[in-house]
């Protein structure tokens, strides 16, 4: 697991394109500070599917009250919830 910011940012954007893919989208214009939900790349089973990996990837579990657009509804959220976590600076 690697929690350097922008390996994370490369690896859960590489997610995000491969979901989108299976919706025949192109994410490879996702700005790391833009809203995933709203970019339209990919639906809500992908969204899941997304937090799903995140978990896996970086070993955390995310709570229900911690499935917001604060902590994971962007790029840049889902590195800062990730290292808050993990307890990185």
């Amino acid at each position: 697991m690697n929690l350097d910011k922008e390996a994370m940012r490369t690896a859960i954007k590489a997610q995000i394109k491969r979901l989108a893919a299976m919706l025949d989208a192109d994410a490879s214009d996702l700005e790391p500070s833009e809203l995933i939900p709203a970019s339209g790349y990919i639906d809500s089973a992908g969204l899941l599917e997304l937090i799903a990996w995140f978990e896996s990837a970086y070993e955390l579990r995310v709570s229900p009250e911690d499935f917001t657009i604060d902590n994971l509804g962007t790029i840049d959220a889902m590195v800062q919830f990730a290292h808050q976590r993990k307890g990185v600076a």
